[in-house]
């Protein structure tokens, strides 16, 4: 799929239309996921290097199900140290995934917070060796900055803990990080359904990035669909820009000039 020049992004030499990136674990079979990613319209599609068995090969493979023409983006999912995260990186694009990476440091096994010492450390080296490295952190603005500071290409600010399905939990920190940051700001992690999707999107997120919301919806199919459609919807609310919150009523027709009123 070629990107539009209407309203497009990038990251490094990337250009994409589509502001809703997904990712490949939790579902029950790999047609169901591959159905999921071509209606989800996105063009970039995680993968966890850690967890590819490349002992398989053929449709046994999760990489022959990935629909052609996306840009994959192998991440550090289970790596607790920037050690693991740096050769599980190096490791990715040695296997031809490409220059883009997706940084996860994980520091609780419980909540699957950052580390985000171990991610910022991971992050400089990556970025040094010639990665374009998104970083799965917090929604920490001090964080952000530092991570653009050591040379990422965008920062990805949880909406809630991974897979928790809460929803956008502090818009206030996200809206904070993006006027912080000059690089993309792509919300990742926690989105439950496409309403959480539209809100990140007018928060003025660059793209969203989720997976168990989709992979674990009733109908995986129909709820890539429906993060489609709300990402779209959150897209043109933000350029579109809301109208002022009031506290009183403010009638919709002028109160001025009515038949019959005086004059």
């Amino acid at each position: 799929m070629e990107p539009s020049t209407v309203d497009s992004w990038s990251l490094g030499s990337h250009v994409f239309s589509s502001r809703l990136l997904v990712g490949t674990g939790k579902y029950k079979d790999f047609p169901t996921m591959k159905r999921a990613l071509e209606v989800s319209g996105a063009e970039v599609v995680t993968v966890a290097v850690r967890r590819l068995d490349l002992s398989k090969q053929g449709e046994e493979s999760l990489l022959a199900w990935i629909p052609k023409g996306m840009t994959l983006l192998p991440n550090t999912a289970a790596c607790f140290t920037a050690d693991e995260a740096v050769r599980t990186a190096r490791l990715g694009r040695e296997l031809g995934m490409g220059d883009l990476v997706k940084v996860e440091v994980i520091g609780d096994r419980r909540t699957l917070f950052p580390d985000v010492v171990g991610l910022v450390e991971a992050s400089r080296i990556l970025a040094k060796e010639g990665f374009i490295v998104l970083p799965y952190t917090n929604d920490d603005p001090v964080t952000a900055r530092r991570l653009e500071d050591v040379g990422c290409a965008a920062v990805m600010p949880l909406g809630a803990p991974i897979g928790s399905g809460l929803g956008i939990r502090n818009p206030y920190n996200l809206k904070i990080v993006m006027e912080t940051v000059k690089v993309p700001v792509l919300v990742d992690a926690g989105v439950g359904t496409a309403s959480d999707a539209a809100v990140a999107m007018e928060l003025g997120a660059v793209a969203v990035l989720m997976n168990t919301a989709i992979a674990e919806a009733g109908d995986p199919v129909l709820m890539a669909e429906a993060m489609r459609d709300g990402v779209r919807a959150g897209r043109k609310a933000f350029l579109a820009g809301r109208m002022p919150m009031r506290l009183h009523a403010a009638a919709s027709s002028p109160m001025t000039g009515l038949v019959g009123s005086p004059r």
